[in-house]
């Protein structure tokens, strides 16, 4: 499977519909009696709301996978166009729809997997500004993201102080460009409460314009049991964190960065889990983009194949028994 996707084969594109099915069937047999799908934060509820029931569990899983599919291939076109692998492969989307079906609560519509159209855009602009000379205006722009992406989980507040961290990364000291990504972010919330003040909704608005956690998680909430998929991951991480310490010293500065930042990306993503309560698993879909560009560079550079590839069986295997049993 692995050394399939290995290429950029046009066939491989019904293979990573076909696997991203397999992956689901374990929620699909066993899907719930209801689901109460949220698509926006409360705040911006008061500007588009669909009832709680408006999707049955069927369609939730299904609109879903499309989504993600096309989540896998946006992350696929973005990790090709900057060279981030050494060739151009399908690997990033295979491992995009593999870590997105860790979890059961991975695989229903949420405020989360729309929120990683705006993780993937950042990206994006993350990548693209080591080439240009002035990138006040990207800059501005990821702010712009960074608050719409708050519209629909507020959670991805988090990416606000990312920004900062990207700019000492890549460039050179430059007030203007620290400032613009507030000035982008403040843009968005200075339009929401217009349009709020506007729509007569302001009452409601203000009471749920800030819905920071009061308290942390308490770790007695968190179910160990629930986290037991995680360890092939973690297996496969560790000859991750090896195979791009000993390429990365060969490769040139702008890989590097960029690597770098996926690794501050996935941090902020995984501590941002406490900035709201309550706390859901479905939060880590978050991290899945940059951890999906980690493993694939793992598995294009992997030289035993029975080895990477009994790797990513085993993967697939927990996944499927987790959902099953």
């Amino acid at each position: 499977m692995i050394n399939q996707f290995r290429t950029l084969n046009p066939f491989n594109l019904l293979l990573l519909v076909l696997v991203a099915v397999l992956l689901r069937l374990g929620v699909i047999y066993n899907l719930p009696q209801s689901v109460n799908v949220s698509l926006v934060e409360p705040y911006t509820g008061t500007l588009f709301h669909l009832p709680a029931d408006f999707f049955s569990p069927f369609s939730a899983v299904f609109y879903a996978l499309i989504l993600t599919l096309f989540q896998s291939l946006l992350l696929n076109r973005i990790v090709n166009n900057y060279n981030l692998l050494p060739k151009p492969t399908f690997l990033p989307a295979l491992m995009f729809i593999t870590m997105s079906a860790l979890l059961p609560s991975f695989l229903v519509l949420s405020q989360v997997l729309l929120a990683n159209f705006f993780m993937l855009w950042l990206i994006e602009k993350f990548l693209s500004i080591y080439r240009k000379d002035k990138a006040i205006s990207v800059i501005f722009d990821m702010g712009m993201i960074v608050g719409a992406g708050t519209l629909v989980y507020f959670p991805f507040l988090a990416m606000l102080p990312l920004l900062w961290f990207v700019l000492i990364i890549f460039r050179p000291f430059n007030w203007r460009e620290w400032v613009a990504g507030i000035l982008g972010f403040l843009t968005v919330c200075l339009l929401l409460t217009m349009i709020n003040y506007l729509n007569d909704s302001w009452a409601i608005f203000i009471q749920n314009a800030f819905p920071f956690a009061k308290v942390l998680q308490p770790a007695s909430a968190i179910d160990i049991k629930d986290y037991w998929v995680f360890l092939p991951v973690l297996f496969i991480l560790f000859f991750t964190l090896l195979t791009i310490s000993q390429k990365l010293n060969r490769s040139n500065v702008h890989l590097r960065k960029s690597y770098l930042t996926l690794l501050f990306m996935f941090f902020f993503a995984l501590i941002s889990v406490y900035i709201k309560n309550p706390y859901h698993t479905n939060h880590f879909l978050l991290t899945v983009a940059p951890v999906s560009v980690f493993m694939a560079h793992y598995f294009i550079s992997a030289q035993k194949r029975w080895f990477y590839e009994s790797l990513y069986l085993i993967l697939v295997a927990c996944i499927l028994y987790f959902q099953f049993f």
